[in-house]
């Protein structure tokens, strides 16, 4: 059975069972401060287990984008050294909300994988909680019942806690699970160690394929259990692993799945796929991360620096070093296995399919740049090793210098380093490893308390800051929250005017009243589909009735740049074509960004008609159309663009500018008319990613004192040049006048070169066969280094130091002629850097020409005094 047939053979089961089928969410999670990437097919269902929200279906079944590398669950290393563990795999699952429970969850499971699928029912295993002491919780003997309706009790094993009591977080919804295991052994195996002894020993061939989870806990933040109101089921089946069940293969990486891919990579590297094990891991990492790019960032998330967009950049690279280390791949050849995989899953993702050329470009650009990256990288270690005193180890804090700045693999420098009969000093580099990661760590440290109660539970909040910037609200709970640099309250109410920060746009700020006491409002934020309210301190009274208040200046800001970046973005498609699509934007009271597709940088004229556009939009004073709940599909048939990476429901709010010119998917505050906005000012168009350009911009008096300041600016000048009448040509004379002068400097400099020069030969002596100089010089490093280099002109055999002193500071300038470098192993380099310690400085270079500096100008006359030493 080929795994698309697979696929749609689970979807069409549990439809048959009454489940609604949905679409895999986003892979990557926006607006949800705890996740960077959905990790579990549960992730999209989190609200509804909360309770803060109601399930729209009592049953629902999908298959899920997932990846794992960050935190808890991560399975990064593993990928590729073993034959099950992937960054992004599918997850198929099937849920029940208030429902359905552990009897139909068990029987359907078992129904579908030995009557619809076929497997063996003799190579099954199921585990149950088998209990802790520790917390006192008793073994799932329920489950273990059900299961007996359909498996011999001897393939029933109890699980520990670890492996069989499932939890959301160290707070929240939890429960036992049930794990179904399948025996992908042989015969001969089977028969030497039965299956129930290898079940979660790791074994590669005896794995879990389906995990059944039953919550019915909530973990509080003391550490108790309560039951939950309403009992839920979340299972989740890996993809990858039943396709290598049902096609009878050894490994996930032997299926259909992944072998195009694999034999891709095989024919652009010209090797074999099975003929050499370095080779194949190496192969099995870049078909695994090859998907897990694709999707991230047809999803919306680019390669970055921070944040999802490193973690995307770490699993790229990891691809890189991999080809580059073990299949001698030099150039980009990730980009080259995009419409392998277009063709294998383009079919039931179409978001590869729409996003194919943005894919292939951004990974072209991020591979290319590491390239260049790695041979930075090696040239630096090239570097050190001439400069080392004497074969041994490695410096950790050097190799974590390459690590850390230069996103340098630490096992590829071990690699060069074994190559020249070195090693790492692999404990003074985990040390410095361990300290980074633990300021990261008290950085990120927070400490969240259990919610209190003070009204009565409300499912969600309701939002009615669209029409109102003030009204009158009551606490529903509150929660205390410590950081490693203060502790604040986040707060819930029935009701509220304040937007919480989501889709881009920031959250507001304002006062929370009762009578002369007056809380701030820091920002408004969202977490699980709770607004929460943030505030340095608790109210006296929290059972009281307040005032909540929107600051109505940051807001009226805000919804300027917001409604401007509509405008922004429709002016360009107009301007530049319908290929442009949004990637991202930010707004806030002080200014907009606007993240887009596009594939040149923008030229003068076409941000100038691009900006004529939007404010020609903004004088036109268009009324804003608002439809604050319409059918997803009515919404698409209006011309609403819906973006990729964003999950929306089955109903949306549409804002709309002149429908024949903006019309967007958008739940953000926007301005009633456009002649609000006043005014917009591109103020900076750059590139955040290949195919990707970032456009800033401020609106209304942001701009107007934008504008006031480059008037004064030109007004300046004017005096300066003394030339108000004319002022470009006022400038232009002075650059002229400015270009004379500095040739006229440059032919000095030379002069004062040359006649330095001749000194400084004539002053040469001859030591043990060497024409050797060490003095002192009235120049700065540059006439240093052109003295140097003159000399080398007309002597062989020199050794010149020259030292000086410029703005305060001493430097050092040493020349070694090539033929002692070769001769006597002369290194200007490591010699440079012991005499920098007579002035309290460092310094390196190549072996025949290096320079230092330092702090102490007193300890020159040491430095010269020891350079003879070296001869």
């Amino acid at each position: 059975m080929k795994s698309a047939q697979i696929r749609q053979t689970f979807l069409d089961f549990f439809a048959s069972k009454q489940h609604q089928i949905v679409p895999s969410a986003p892979m990557v999670i926006k607006n949800d401060p705890t996740l960077m990437f959905t990790n579990a097919g549960m992730n999209q269902f989190k609200d509804i287990f909360l309770g803060n929200v109601a399930a729209k279906f009592p049953r629902v079944a999908d298959t899920q984008k997932c990846l794992r590398v960050s935190g808890k669950h991560n399975d990064l290393e593993e990928v590729g050294h073993d034959t099950y563990h992937h960054t992004m795999f599918e997850m198929l699952g099937n849920w029940s909300f208030g429902d359905y429970f552990k009897k139909e969850a068990i029987g359907w499971a078992w129904e579908l994988l030995t009557e619809v699928l076929a497997l063996d029912k003799e190579k099954l295993y199921v585990t149950v909680f088998g209990g802790d002491d520790a917390e006192k919780m008793n073994p799932d003997d329920e489950a273990r019942q059900y299961w007996l309706e359909h498996i011999a009790a001897d393939r029933i094993l109890y699980g520990s806690k670890k492996d069989n009591f499932w939890e959301m977080g160290d707070t929240g919804p939890c429960g036992p699970c049930s794990e179904i295991h399948i025996d992908l052994r042989s015969d001969e195996e089977i028969a030497a160690v039965p299956g129930k002894e290898m079940v979660n020993a790791g074994h590669p061939q005896v794995v879990e394929i389906w995990n059944l989870v039953f919550i019915q806990f909530n973990r509080m933040a003391d550490g108790s259990l309560r039951p939950l109101p309403a009992k839920h089921v979340d299972t989740g089946m890996g993809f990858e692993r039943l396709c290598m069940a049902l096609q009878k293969k050894r490994s996930n990486y032997d299926t259909d799945v992944f072998q195009p891919l694999l034999q891709e990579i095989a024919r652009i590297a010209g090797v074999e796929y099975g003929a050499d094990e370095k080779a194949d891991i190496a192969m099995r990492v870049i078909a695994d991360h090859c998907r897990t790019l694709a999707f991230a960032i047809a999803d919306g998330q680019l390669p970055s620096n921070v944040k999802a967009g490193y973690v995307i950049r770490r699993i790229l690279r990891r691809a890189v070093r991999y080809g580059f280390t073990f299949l001698n791949l030099r150039d980009p050849f990730i980009n080259r296995l995009i419409p392998t995989l277009v063709d294998q899953m383009g079919a039931f993702f179409p978001e590869l399919v729409s996003q194919k050329d943005l894919i292939t470009r951004v990974i072209t650009e991020e591979e290319a740049n590491f390239l260049r990256t790695l041979a930075h990288g090696i040239q630096k270690f090239n570097n050190y090793m001439a400069e080392a005193p004497a074969k041994g180890s490695v410096d950790g804090q050097f190799a974590f210098e390459l690590f850390d700045t230069y996103g340098f693999p630490i096992d590829l420098t071990q690699l060069m380093a074994r190559e020249q009969g070195w090693e790492v000093d692999m404990e003074s580099f985990q040390h410095h490893l361990n300290l980074q990661k633990e300021r990261s760590r008290q950085a990120a440290a927070k400490d969240t308390d259990d919610w209190v109660m003070v009204g009565s539970e409300e499912s969600e909040t309701r939002f009615v800051g669209y029409d109102l910037l003030e009204t009158d609200v009551e606490i529903v709970k509150y929660r205390r929250v410590k950081t490693s640099k203060r502790t604040y309250y986040q707060m819930v109410f029935n009701q509220t005017p304040f937007y919480a920060e989501s889709g881009g746009q920031a959250g507001d700020t304002g006062w929370l009243l009762n009578g002369d006491e007056v809380l701030e409002v820091e920002n408004t934020v969202k977490e699980n589909n709770l607004s929460m309210h943030i505030v340095s301190k608790l109210p006296a009274d929290c059972s009281a009735g307040f005032t909540a208040r929107v600051d109505a200046a940051k807001r009226t800001a805000t919804a300027n740049n917001h409604s401007a970046t509509h405008l922004l973005h429709a002016a360009l498609r107009q301007v530049l074509g319908t290929h442009v699509e949004q990637k991202g934007s930010l707004v806030d009271p002080e200014r907009l960004r606007f993240d887009f597709a596009h594939f040149a940088k923008l030229t003068d004229s076409e941000l100038a008609a691009v900006e004529a556009l939007v404010n020609e939009r903004i004088r036109a004073n268009i009324n804003r159309i608002e439809h604050r709940s319409i059918a997803i599909e009515k919404a698409r048939q209006m011309g609403a663009m819906a973006l990729f990476g964003e999950k929306y429901g089955d109903v949306v709010r549409v804002v709309a500018f002149d429908p024949q010119y903006s019309v967007e998917l958008c739940g953000g505050t926007h301005v009633e008319a456009t002649g609000q906005i006043g005014l917009l000012k591109i103020v900076s168009e750059s590139a955040i990613a290949a195919g990707v350009r970032r456009i800033e911009a401020i609106t209304g008096s942001s701009a107007l004192e934008w504008y006031n300041l480059q008037v004064n600016l030109v007004e300046q000048i004017k005096v300066l040049v003394k030339n108000p009448a004319d002022v470009i040509r006022g400038v232009n004379n002075i650059l002229d006048e400015n270009q004379r002068l500095n040739k006229e400097l440059e032919e000095l400099r030379r002069q004062k070169v040359d006649v330095m020069k001749r000194e400084l030969l004539e002053q040469l002596e001859t030591v043990n066969g060497v024409r050797f100089l060490a003095t002192r010089i009235d120049a700065d490093a540059a006439v240093a280094k052109d003295l140097a280099f003159a000399m080398k002109a007309q002597s062989d055999r020199l050794f010149v130091l020259l030292a000086y002193v410029a703005d305060g500071k001493p430097g050092l300038s040493l020349l070694i002629s090539d033929d002692l470098v070769a001769e006597r192993s002369l290194n200007a380099g490591q010699i440079v850097r012991a005499l920098a310690k007579e002035i309290r400085g460092g310094g390196g270079g190549q072996p025949g020409f290096a320079t230092a500096g330092g702090s102490m100008p007193e300890g020159i006359d040491a430095a010269l005094g020891l350079a003879v030493s070296f001869i």
